[in-house]
């Protein structure tokens, strides 16, 4: 059974299959349809949902989450509001009216989940006010496209909500919401539930279960093991939910570094990123969406193992340890041993991945990570390289060129890596590693660049590193737009 509220109504749904999402639970279930399916893969934010959790203050927080892709089991002691959970009456919300007097709208399809996305927005300035920077609006409504109006009138009415008044929902006047949100999450989590679809709470129970399902399928943020059913029509009947599990979700900082837990979500991670790895925090303004952000895991991603993922790549330059688990123990390993081939990892039939461990970077070390793709905003990479290394005495020191979108695995690029180690980074040098680059990889040719585009395109990012450290020797340097690559 999946209990949670919806627009500040309890709601209980018994029999729903596994593989229902949010976005099925509200219009075939509850006949909720304000809730839009446009492309059923995370993309377009027509299913833009918001998901109210208590946070360590007891009240609700709420992100956005694309409703086609998430997990309707997920919403098991949460508050779910929805387009419809807004207006008070005839009065509408900030949002929908600066929608509505900005002419944000034209067809509508797209407008009940950017609605939702600027709800959440408000919510957010409600709780934190700050300024509505540019970056914070793509940030917001970078998951949300629209065929028909363009986005100027929807960033109008993104700039001008709090011109309107504070029209709140008839649920948002209950004292006791986020205390019976509360409680009836502690009732769940006390709880072990079985059947088709399981939610261990703790270490322990996520290993017998893997023992006693073996074949069961690990989910956490669903952003991509979702497309599965949405885009493939498979059936996922046996699921195990890690996302709940107490010691996946903890970021435990070491003298040495920090122990990622596999269930931690890119939101959760920014804070961490933007003080000691700003250039990985600069590439999740590129990853994806918020939408997206919100709910994916940086395990889920490394398990996924696709060689055109985001994070894998800057892990690898950053010499990240993975630690892997399940029913016969724990193991460690380099996070370079873990990728074998296309889609194929060094886990168990068993196992799973309990954390990642990310080293506190030196004083001395430097990072860059530069992402091509063919939009700026919510695509895949078409190539991405993550390049760390230190000066030290006018040569290069500890020298690691990652790259995603070269191989059938993310993975280092060691001849380019030798020709740089222990040298000036002069033009003669970088001439010898883009030479050694074209023997590190041999790429493939897709939708998203010929074999020959992203050689070259990967021997010009090298290019583009030697520039950077030339200017001045000043690493903050660009050589290109801002906008693309930082």
């Amino acid at each position: 059974m999946i209990d949670f509220y919806l627009n500040g109504k309890r709601q209980r749904c018994d029999g729903v299959p596994a593989d229902t999402s949010i976005l099925e639970l509200l219009r075939t279930h509850l006949g909720q349809t304000g809730t839009k399916e446009g492309c059923a893969s995370g993309d377009c934010g027509a299913c833009t949902v918001a998901i109210g959790e208590p946070g360590d203050d007891g009240a609700l927080r709420y992100q956005a989450a694309n409703g086609c892709i998430t997990p309707a089991h997920q919403l098991d002691g949460c508050h779910l509001v929805t387009v419809e959970g807004l207006a008070r009456g005839d009065a509408l919300h900030p949002a929908q009216a600066a929608m509505v007097e900005c002419h944000g709208s034209q067809c509508g399809f797209c407008t009940p989940g950017i609605v939702m996305s600027l709800f959440t927005l408000h919510e957010e300035q409600r709780r934190t006010p700050a300024p509505l920077s540019q970056q914070r609006l793509e940030e917001v409504l970078g998951g949300n496209l629209c065929r028909c109006t363009g986005y100027r009138p929807i960033r109008d009415a993104a700039l001008s909500m709090n011109d309107y008044p504070d029209t709140h929902p008839l649920w948002a006047d209950d004292p006791d919401l986020a205390s019976n949100v509360a409680q009836l999450r502690a009732a769940k989590a006390a709880s072990r539930s079985g059947g088709h679809y399981v939610a261990p709470r703790d270490l322990a129970a996520l290993r017998q279960l893997k023992a006693e399902r073996p074949e069961a399928r690990l989910v956490a943020g669903a952003t991509d093991l979702w497309l599965e059913t949405t885009q493939q029509l498979k059936a996922l009947d046996d699921l195990i939910d890690v996302r709940q599990v107490a010691e996946l979700n903890a970021i435990e900082e070491t003298p040495q570094g920090w122990w990622i837990g596999a269930a931690v979500t890119y939101s959760r991670l920014e804070p961490l990123f933007e003080q000691h790895y700003p250039a990985f925090a600069h590439l999740l303004h590129r990853f994806a969406s918020k939408q997206i952000r919100n709910r994916g895991t940086l395990g889920g991603n490394v398990a996924n193992a696709s060689p055109i993922g985001d994070s894998p790549p800057v892990l690898l330059a950053l010499d990240a340890r993975v630690s892997l688990d399940g029913p016969d123990g724990e193991r460690e390993l380099p996070l370079g041993d873990f990728f074998l081939d296309y889609k194929q990892t060094a886990l168990g039939a068993n196992e799973f991945i309990r954390a990642i461990f990310l080293p506190r970077p030196s004083e001395t070390q430097n990072l860059k990570v530069w992402k091509l793709s063919k939009r700026r905003e919510d695509d895949i990479s078409a190539v991405l390289g993550a390049f760390a290394w230190r000066l030290e005495g006018g040569v290069m020191r500890d020298v690691h060129l990652a790259f995603g979108g070269m191989a059938a695995i993310p993975k280092r690029a060691a001849g380019a890596e030798a020709a740089l180690e222990g040298q000036a980074p002069s033009a003669d040098t970088f001439a010898a590693a883009r030479s050694a680059l074209a023997g590190d990889f041999q790429p493939m040719s897709d939708v998203r660049g010929s074999a020959e585009y992203r050689q070259v395109a990967a021997s010009n990012l090298l290019e583009r590193l030697r520039l950077m450290i030339d200017t001045d020797n000043t690493i903050d340097a660009e050589v290109t737009l801002h906008a693309y690559a930082h």
